[in-house]
């Protein structure tokens, strides 16, 4: 360990931040970065930029530390995108998203090329989603407020947590529960997919929304003639690639909170409907317990939390 790493660790611990590269006794945490691992990744090379912290008990201000800037070999191919975007709040559930240009083959080096710093220190994994998409999330949900900052592609990405707003719909009783910092906000009665279509039980998360949504079942292979549907939905956010929304469902509100009778959307009415759309946002966590349905699909696209 170098004289500077020995001066600045201690400093790094005492703020909250991780650094990966350095050793368990220079770091507040020491995690690798390669397939199938846990811990934040990446590793910082011998440069230095100030980074700004949160500030430390007892002190004033902002702390300023000189920390080792990411340095890494570039991937096989490009990044095309990452997401969240720089400057974004996002929900406690939401993943570190990183698209590459074409398809990778060399997915240890593809995860080395990636560096990702958090305050508060939080432990997680590298995952893909196809040979294109490669993925972080924590081992749990993000603690409320996390600053996070993502190398990759040659390019900065700084996004924050917003406050940790968790939604639970039970099927034993029907009704969404809607929590903020763990303080109930909103009841929500709801129904969800009936029978063959049973919603499945598993942690989601909000994804794309839109204040209209168009829902086609031919879309899945189910026909208008064989029970299927072609209608337009208000305040839709989508729970899942397949297809699986909350939305306002305003000709079922007398099966809301009694029984199921959806495709496998949760069923809310237009009031309820509305505030979740305005009141939730990209990365929230939406989890189905006590379904008859089988679990969740790790790989659907938003089934992140689910192995």
């Amino acid at each position: 360990m170098s004289r500077r790493t020995r001066i600045i660790a201690p400093l790094l611990a005492t703020a909250g931040l991780v650094v990966v590269g350095l050793s368990p006794a220079a770091s507040a945490q020491s995690l690798a970065g390669f397939t199938g691992s846990t811990g934040s990744v990446g590793a910082f090379g011998s440069e230095t930029a100030p980074v700004s912290t949160p500030p430390v008990a007892g002190s004033s201000g902002v702390l300023t530390i000189p920390v080792p800037a990411p340095a890494r070999a570039a991937a096989e191919v490009g990044v095309a995108s990452v997401y969240p975007t720089h400057n974004e709040t996002v929900g406690v559930a939401q993943p570190v998203m990183i698209h590459f240009d074409g398809p990778v083959t060399d997915r240890a080096r593809a995860e080395a090329s990636v560096a990702i710093r958090t305050a508060p220190a939080v432990e997680g994994k590298f995952y893909w989603v196809g040979d294109t998409e490669l993925r972080w999330r924590p081992h749990e949900f993000w603690p409320a407020h996390t600053s996070v900052t993502v190398w990759a592609g040659g390019r900065e990405h700084a996004f924050r947590t917003g406050d940790a707003i968790v939604s639970t719909y039970d099927d034993n009783t029907h009704l969404v529960t809607v929590t903020r910092n763990g303080e109930v906000v909103r009841t929500m009665r709801a129904s969800a997919g009936r029978d063959a279509y049973a919603t499945h039980n598993g942690i989601y998360y909000n994804g794309w929304r839109d204040r209209q949504v168009r829902m086609d079942s031919s879309t899945w292979g189910l026909s208008r003639t064989a029970g299927g549907y072609d209608t337009t939905v208000e305040n839709g956010v989508r729970l899942s690639y397949d297809g699986i929304f909350i939305h306002s469902a305003p000709w079922s509100i007398a099966d809301q909170g009694v029984r199921n009778v959806s495709h496998g959307c949760i069923n809310v009415s237009p009031e309820d409907a509305a505030w979740y759309f305005d009141n939730t946002g990209n990365g929230d966590p939406f989890i189905v317990v006590n379904g008859p349905g089988r679990q969740f699909g790790a790989f659907d696209g938003q089934g992140d939390w689910n192995y």
